[in-house]
């Protein structure tokens, strides 16, 4: 099987520390086992990891291993390129089957870091080349599950829906507007600071959906109980109608596949690997402020008294995922002894809509592993998650 491999030399904080690693580690590593590279390629603007891809599979019209130096969104980039590609061309299977060998040089790695979870420093050489050496040992690969979101205008608009595929994250609400904003912060912060900058400025922010949450083919919508530590059907979830409506507002709504992290600390759905499941799931967060007893309007006051909360669920995905067993006291107060609602609503289901209100601008922010588009007003966002069929698709060394 053909070996390459890719850099992008701006991802993380920009200064092309990514093509320094690969020089000076990951190269002679390579080397001394033996894996000979046979064509290694810097990237030179957006999507063009995925033409470099693209162009190398139509040549060797076979499978492909690909070294990548890069972060999620040159691996989203890559999907989103090939699988656009391939639905322009011809229906059926994924013609290719391409095996990514992980080195995270981007800001988070969210994807490298749940596949390895960190026990040591996240930049120490030796656990930067884990992908690497699980390579070199010819371990198993695992096939990435993929988000798909469509965003529709409403039919009177007549457009063509937008789809756009995702490894790790799509998320609305509080997280799309961190990303969004965290962008412009970039050169000044280039580390995940500039996260969490951007939340301090939107965390008083609510938003207003209507949600429905899909079964997968294996089910029902199921809810996390943290008093049994299961995953139990939803209530509204039965056989006759598995869907479920929530509404909001919504101060946090985020939904992974095949991570439990977004940063090797931050483990915003860690039952994605303490509880795992068969098949093509999404891992479901939500916060809803009215699910306290104490917080039944929507005002300035009480969106700045809800900051707290969310700022202690937050801080509990950063102690090893402990938010989702955080509670309600009767006073509004949280903590993991509450004997009140779950503070987190945690789910997992096939898929979800996410319908913003027309009048409420920031609940139209997506994000898609970084990359943020904007429903149209009167439409809607529609996620699944999918693994491809046919032993063609994407698959990572872990």
């Amino acid at each position: 099987m053909p070996l390459i491999a890719i850099y992008n030399p701006v991802c993380g904080d920009g200064t092309a520390k990514a093509l320094q690693f690969f020089d000076d580690r990951v190269l002679p590593l390579l080397s001394s086992k033996a894996q000979a590279v046979d064509k290694i390629f810097k990237t030179e603007r957006p999507s063009h990891a995925g033409e470099i891809l693209y162009n190398y599979l139509e040549n060797c019209q076979g499978d492909l291993t690909v070294v990548l130096g890069s972060g999620d969104g040159t691996l989203h980039e890559i999907i989103d390129f090939l699988s656009a590609t391939k639905a322009k061309a011809e229906e059926g299977p994924l013609p290719f089957h391409l095996d990514i060998v992980l080195v995270p040089c981007g800001t988070a790695n969210a994807l490298y870091s749940s596949l390895f979870p960190p026990t040591t420093d996240a930049l120490d050489v030796s656990y930067k080349l884990k992908g690497v050496e699980s390579f070199i040992a010819g371990s198993n690969t695992i096939p990435l599950a993929i988000a798909i979101t469509t965003i529709s205008s409403p039919p009177t608009s007549r457009k063509q829906p937008e789809v756009t595929l995702s490894a790790v994250v799509v998320s609305t609400s509080l997280h799309a507007s961190i990303l969004h904003d965290s962008e412009a912060l970039r050169k000044e912060h280039p580390g995940i600071e500039r996260f969490k900058i951007s939340a301090s400025k939107n965390a008083n922010k609510w938003y207003y959906s209507h949600v429905k949450l899909l079964p997968s083919s294996t089910g029902l919508v199921k809810q996390y109980d943290p008093s049994s530590n299961t995953f139990i059907d939803h209530p509204e979830s039965e056989v006759h109608d598995p869907i479920v409506d929530l509404y909001g507002p919504f101060a946090y709504f985020l939904s992974t596949v095949n991570v439990d992290r977004l940063e090797p600390a931050f483990r915003i759905t860690p039952l994605a690997r303490e509880l795992p499941t068969k098949g093509p799931s999404c891992d479901i967060v939500i916060i809803r402020p009215f699910r306290s007893e104490t917080s039944m309007m929507d005002t300035p006051e009480a969106r700045e008294a809800f900051v707290p909360n969310l700022y202690s669920v937050l801080g509990g995905a950063y102690q090893n995922g402990a938010h989702v067993n955080l509670r309600y006291h009767k006073d509004g107060s949280i903590s993991a002894e509450g004997d009140g609602h779950p503070v987190v609503e945690y789910l997992r289901c096939g898929g979800w809509e996410w319908i913003p209100d027309d009048i409420d601008e920031a609940a139209h922010l997506l994000c898609s592993d970084g990359q943020i588009s904007t429903i149209p007003k009167g439409g809607r966002a529609v996620c699944s998650a999918a693994i491809p069929m046919g032993g063609g698709g994407f698959m990572v060394y872990s």
